[in-house]
């Protein structure tokens, strides 16, 4: 009886971290703290092994990508009819500076990040440094007022640039996205908008890709990794609504800077605790 359960307690924690690792991916993926920092802080703290490591990824990735389209689903809508209608030339729609706000990530993508992934994986000193940045970088947008600017192609690109940058953990992507609109002078709701709508391109397409690679190995998977895959895609969709939802009024209200204090925070305690 004991054994049972110790064995069910054992399973319980599992499905714990699991949890936790859901909440961290869908608040930080909105939120501009980085979410890669703080799953690879995460990982190593809680000491996940999972089995699946790339089905992971895909699942909390698809649960945020859906978070997006519910909350922005108008914003899309407008999108998809301003393309259908031929109100604007396609190269002036906004579904075009999308694309082009996709290019620097994707070439980044395919050439560098499975690189860059597997050096800042075990470099915690150096994910916390990254964060220390982001925390830097939110803190500047306090002295900004709200511009005027809408997104034009160039802004599209230079922001897409920023997306890029943020595939190094620590660097928070909506952090750098937002930040980087702002000081183009953009209002601060379209900033925040189209950071959102920005991801969804490369998003999908990478999860598309991992989908495909992952089945493409004809991997079995357990139910026990089913159960915490589930849990996972819960936690990180309902977490994701949240963030997404409260993420336009932080931004209109400037109250980026309390997430650069966190950053910093967070990084100096991760300093403080691997200099040990």
């Amino acid at each position: 009886m004991v054994i049972w359960a110790l064995a069910y307690l054992y399973f319980m924690i599992e499905e714990i971290k699991y949890f936790l690792i859901g909440i961290i991916q869908g608040l930080a993926e909105f939120f501009p703290v980085s979410s890669s920092g703080h799953i690879v802080l995460l990982s190593s703290l809680l000491e996940i092994s999972n089995e699946h490591p790339l089905l992971l990824s895909i699942t909390v990735h698809f649960a945020t990508t859906l978070s997006t389209i519910i909350v922005f689903r108008k914003k899309i809508f407008e999108i998809i009819h301003e393309l259908t209608s031929g109100k604007q030339f396609f190269y002036q729609s906004m579904f075009f500076k999308i694309l082009v706000s996709s290019t620097p990530i994707f070439f980044v993508g395919l050439l560098f990040k499975n690189n860059i992934e597997s050096f800042f994986l075990e470099s915690y000193l150096v994910v916390a440094i990254m964060l220390i940045i982001t925390g830097i970088i939110l803190l500047t947008t306090n002295f900004m007022s709200d511009g005027k600017n809408s997104i034009s192609l160039f802004s599209a690109f230079i922001i897409g640039i920023a997306q890029a940058i943020a595939v190094v953990p620590g660097i928070s992507r909506s952090g750098l996205t937002i930040s980087t609109a702002l000081f183009l002078r953009t209002s601060k709701k379209e900033a925040a908008e189209f950071s959102f709508i920005m991801v969804l391109v490369p998003i999908i397409g990478i999860t598309i890709l991992e989908f495909f690679l992952f089945f493409k190995s004809s991997t079995s998977i357990s139910l026990t990794s089913q159960k915490t895959l589930i849990i996972s895609f819960l936690s990180s969709f309902i977490s994701g609504l949240i963030a997404c939802k409260y993420m336009i009024s932080i931004v209109k209200y400037n109250n980026l800077k309390y997430f650069g204090f966190y950053c910093i925070l967070i990084a100096l305690v991760v300093i403080f605790i691997t200099q040990l």
